[in-house]
């Protein structure tokens, strides 16, 4: 569960980016979270990865509270947070096999559990077939795809989706959440950031709306997706 109370970020520079926010994502929750650029998106995510701090209220992830964490904890709550980026962020010298493996790697899973883990995940996202090949043999929706992959081998409770598909063609952007909304009736919380209002109405959905610091609305609206 992600909870935010009474949460206020107040960069150095005077600007005021989170304004007194309350906000509960409860887990296997989906949420849409959207607005403008500057809005506070991107230090509601920084907040939740503690890359910041909050000036006021307090934060609790995965029954973490940010608040009292200690330094050497963070990497513990890390590790129950898949990421995945607008820009991939793949190791360009590695195989797909290896990309998604490197996450289990670098905390010491056990070999045998990496060997089983990483295919499954890979065939999840429908890449068995690319599991050799390197970043620059494929097309920017399967790195992506590699990307979500990378995010959700550790087995993680939260993924964030931060533009995941702002650097994709159009068309393969449907795929991609739809990848994301099967990952998510499986059990895990999703929170998705992005820009592309004909996603967010396809799908439908929670949706978090965030503007000037605040939470402008925070509802469930209806997609025009049949199958959703």
């Amino acid at each position: 569960m992600v909870e935010f109370k009474d949460v206020s970020v107040t960069y150095s520079s005077g600007v005021d980016a989170l304004n007194k926010i309350n906000l509960t994502v409860n887990d296997g929750d989906f949420a849409f979270v959207v607005g403008p650029s500057g809005a506070g998106k991107s230090t509601l995510i920084k907040l939740i990865l503690k890359e910041i701090d909050a000036t006021s209220g307090e934060v609790v992830v995965n029954g973490f509270n940010l608040r009292k964490l200690r330094r050497r904890k963070v990497p513990a709550l890390r590790r129950t947070i898949g990421v995945v980026f607008q820009d991939f962020r793949l190791i360009p010298t590695m195989t797909v096999y290896d990309n998604v493996a490197f996450v289990l790697r670098v905390i010491d899973a056990p070999a045998k559990y990496i060997r089983s883990r990483v295919p499954y995940v890979i065939n999840l996202v429908g890449l068995s077939h690319k599991a050799k090949s390197y970043p620059t043999e494929l097309s920017g929706g399967e790195q992506q795809r590699v990307a979500l992959a990378r995010a959700l081998v550790n087995d993680p409770k939260l993924i964030i989706a931060d533009e995941p598909t702002g650097n994709i063609d159009p068309a393969l952007s449907y795929e991609i959440v739809g990848l994301l909304k099967g990952i998510n009736e499986c059990g895990t919380t999703i929170l998705m950031v992005t820009h592309e209002h004909d996603l967010v109405r396809h799908f439908g959905g929670r949706i978090i709306n965030i503007n000037s610091g605040s939470i402008a609305f925070d509802e469930v609206i209806g997609g025009t997706n049949e199958n959703k």
